[in-house]
């Protein structure tokens, strides 16, 4: 049976060349502490800065200014965390929006649970949080704005850079979350005007398990989660992960390699899937924005079927996709995305997320489409949920 991936939000498998530069550091005489003070430590310490730079180099930021963690989750709680607590006496509002992964949203939330007053603002019918209305929720006790780059549930891309001005002239730090967008659009903490910016290893072909933080030089940020060692410059105490740093390190310089090329390349078979479900399917929905959206990301709302019921059929045949529904106790919940760009109930629950990636071909394109079309025709006939006509 033909196999076909096309779930690269969910993770993406590592590249050989990220596991072959890892390999040296599971085996051999790589094994140091990058803290001891001897030739296998010393060895090891390099290894880790040649990955730090190289890491930086992706965003346009100092290698000084990068910190290395587990992924995206402990990057976003070190960020919201850190500047939370660093800064409560100076203010103790913090912005973010409805659309945020949980990561972010749940973190905030905690945060609102322990003296902190928090702004959730809503997304339009894309998933877009207007800058607007984050200049409007702004008071004179706000002390971070958190808001993802792009989002993973619909793909849309957020207006980083203004909002990214708009929290520098009133001097409010600002984190973005940019585990999705990072190694598929151009990510650089300058132009976005972020402080604090997370990335993850395994959204971008690294090792699951390793991630970054970028902590802008000058920022009021002081690591609150962790109690031990001096490691990271007193920022993230344990030891390092050596061979997932490094494979970071070697996925996020292949991530900008060819970036414009494989972007242009997915953005014309993405278009395709789009164009095609929408044109031969009736009762779909495209969800997130039409052109602001990544390169390889469609997602869609069916009407009058389940996405889990599609996401079976699929792989029945091979392909791996993913819904925005989860199942959770045995209780089925839409997506808390759809439903924060108004999309109802019933029609949030047959959400099908197509995620490409640089090994998919027009051929797989072709496979999924010609696939799909009669499994939701199939699913239509025997639905309980209405009819098609």
């Amino acid at each position: 049976m033909r196999r076909i991936y096309i779930d690269h939000s969910a993770t993406t498998p590592v590249d050989r060349r990220v596991a072959d530069e890892m390999y040296r550091f599971l085996t051999g005489d790589n094994f140091g502490n990058p803290s001891s003070q001897h030739s296998f430590g010393w060895s090891v310490n390099e290894a880790v800065k040649e990955a730090r730079e190289k890491v930086a180099r992706a965003i346009g930021a100092d290698q000084r200014e990068i910190v290395f963690t587990s992924g995206g989750t402990e990057s976003d709680n070190m960020a919201i965390h850190g500047a939370a607590y660093t800064n409560q006496k100076k203010g103790n509002h913090i912005i973010t929006c409805a659309a945020e992964h949980h990561a972010v949203l749940n973190t905030v939330k905690a945060l609102g649970k322990q003296g902190f007053e928090t702004t959730i603002l809503p997304v339009d019918a894309y998933g877009m949080v207007r800058a607007e209305d984050v200049e409007k929720a702004i008071t004179d006790r706000t002390i971070l704005i958190t808001i993802m780059h792009a989002n993973n549930e619909v793909g849309t891309i957020m207006p980083i850079a203004e909002i990214g001005r708009l929290a520098a002239s009133r001097k409010i730090i600002f984190h973005v979350d940019a585990v999705q967008s990072f190694g598929k659009i151009p990510v650089d903490v300058d132009e976005l005007g972020v402080n604090l910016l997370s990335i993850s290893g395994h959204k971008v072909y690294g090792p699951k398990g390793v991630g970054a933080l970028y902590i802008r030089k000058g920022t009021r940020w002081k690591q609150t989660l962790f109690h031990g060692g001096a490691q990271e410059r007193l920022r993230r105490a344990g030891t390092e992960n050596i061979p997932g740093i490094v494979g970071l390190g070697k996925a996020a310089e292949l991530a900008i390699e060819n970036m414009e090329e494989e972007s242009s390349r997915l953005t014309r078979l993405r278009d395709k899937i789009i164009e095609a479900i929408t044109g031969r399917i009736a009762h779909v929905q495209l969800t997130g924005h039409p052109v602001l959206r990544l390169p390889n990301h469609a997602s869609f709302c069916f009407e009058y079927i389940e996405g889990e019921s599609m996401l079976l059929h699929l792989d029945m045949e091979g392909i791996a996709a993913s819904s925005g529904s989860a199942c959770t106790s045995g209780s089925l919940e839409p997506s808390h995305v759809l439903l924060a760009m108004g999309i109802p109930h019933e029609l949030a629950h047959g959400n099908l997320r197509v995620t490409l990636g640089k090994a998919n071909t027009e051929e797989d394109v072709d496979y999924f489409l010609d696939t799909l079309i009669p499994i939701v025709e199939k699913l239509r006939d025997i639905s309980p949920y209405g009819e098609t006509e």
